[in-house]
C-alpha cells in the first residue's frame, strides 16, 4: 500500500511540539519510538496529515528517582532502558519485568513508555505493572499540565484520555510502601516477540501478625493491607480486578483466600476469542497467573522474615 503524504515536523523544544499538536489536533500523530506508528502508516490503518517527531526534545528520555517522591519516567524512555535501570530493578521490579518481556530486543531498543501507553492496546506490557504500582500519566496541553491515574487513562482499544493537542510527557510512580512487593507475569506462545495472550500484575502491601496463622497458609504471618490486581489482554482496556482485591484487602493471606481471589479475578476478566487464544483459555490463564503472582509475593515475604 502507498503511504499517504504527510507533513513532517521535528521540534527541538517542548513548547514547539505542543504548539504543533495544538495547531493540528486530531490530524497529527506523534512519533516517539515509531514501532507501532510506522507499521500502521504502511498498512494504511492510520493516515495522518502531520507527523510530529518528539525525539529531539531534550529531557523526555530521562529516568529519575527521589526517595521521597518516587520514580519519574520521561515519555521517550525505551523499554530496554527501563529493563536495565538499576533503580527500577531495585524499587520497581515488576516494571522491569514488564519492560524486559516486551517484544524482541530490537523493538525494546526503540519502543518507548509513551508509545506503549498511548497506543491504547489492551495487551500493552507496561500498563498492568504501572497501574498496579499506582502510576500517574503526566499530560501537557493547551490548558497546562494535568495528571491522570493510569487506571483511568485507557478508555477503549486504541483510545486514551488524551485530548487533541495534548502530549503524554511522562509517568510518575510513587515509592512503594514498606512491606510491599509487586510482580508481572505474562503468558504468550513464545518467550519473545509475541504480544501477551494474558498479562497479570499484582502489587501487595503486607503487615505482620502477632499470632500464628492456620496451617497451610502461604505466609503464616501476613495480612494483606492493600492490593492491586491488574489484567492485560483480557478486556477492552487494562482491567483492575476490584472484587478480587476486596476479598484480600485487610484479610489474612491463606492459601484458600489466594485461590478464591484467583477464581474471582478470572470471573472479572472479559476476554474474547481470537487467533491468539479462546476466551475460555484466557480466563483459565488469568486464574493460574493471579494465583501464581499472589503466592510468589507471599512466599517472598515469608523467606525474608526467616
Amino acid at each position: 500500500m502507498t503511504w499517504k503524504e504527510f507533513t513532517y515536523f521535528a521540534p527541538t523544544t517542548l513548547d514547539e511540539a505542543l504548539a504543533l499538536l495544538a495547531e493540528h489536533g486530531r490530524e497529527a500523530r506523534v512519533l516517539a519510538g515509531g514501532t507501532d506508528l510506522l507499521l500502521r502508516l504502511k498498512t494504511g490503518q492510520w493516515r495522518p496529515r502531520y507527523i510530529v517527531n518528539i525525539k529531539r526534545v531534550p529531557g523526555l528520555d530521562e529516568i529519575s528517582f527521589d526517595p521521597a517522591s518516587g520514580l519519574r519516567l520521561g515519555t521517550l524512555v525505551t523499554a530496554a532502558s527501563l529493563a536495565r535501570s538499576e533503580v527500577v530493578q531495585a524499587h520497581y521490579p515488576a516494571l522491569a519485568q514488564g519492560a524486559g518481556v516486551m517484544a524482541s530486543a530490537q523493538i525494546r531498543n526503540l519502543a518507548t513508555v509513551g508509545g506503549n501507553l498511548c497506543n491504547g492496546a489492551p495487551s500493552a506490557d507496561l500498563a498492568p505493572p504501572l497501574i498496579a504500582l499506582g502510576g500517574l500519566a503526566v499530560v501537557l496541553g493547551p490548558d497546562g499540565q494535568r495528571q491522570v491515574p493510569l487506571d483511568e487513562f485507557f478508555l477503549g482499544p486504541g483510545q486514551t484520555a488524551l485530548e487533541p493537542g495534548e502530549l503524554l510527557v511522562g509517568v510518575t510512580v510513587p515509592l512503594p510502601q514498606p512491606g510491599s512487593g509487586a510482580v508481572y507475569l505474562k503468558h504468550s506462545p513464545r518467550r519473545a516477540m509475541d504480544i501477551a495472550v494474558v498479562g497479570v500484575a499484582v502489587a501487595m502491601t503486607k503487615s505482620q501478625k502477632s499470632h500464628p496463622a492456620p496451617a497451610g497458609s502461604p505466609d503464616p504471618a501476613a495480612v494483606c493491607e492493600d492490593v492491586r490486581i491488574v489484567l492485560g489482554a483480557v478486556a477492552p482496556t487494562p482491567l483492575r480486578a476490584r472484587r478480587a482485591e476486596e476479598l484480600l484487602r485487610g484479610q489474612e493471606i491463606t492459601g484458600e483466600r489466594v485461590a478464591e481471589a484467583a477464581r474471582t479475578t478470572a470471573q472479572e476478566a472479559r476476554p474474547i476469542d481470537d487467533v491468539r487464544g479462546s476466551a475460555w483459555y484466557r480466563r483459565r490463564m488469568v486464574e493460574v497467573l493471579t494465583r501464581r503472582g499472589l503466592t510468589q509475593l507471599t512466599e517472598e515475604k515469608r523467606q525474608m522474615s526467616k
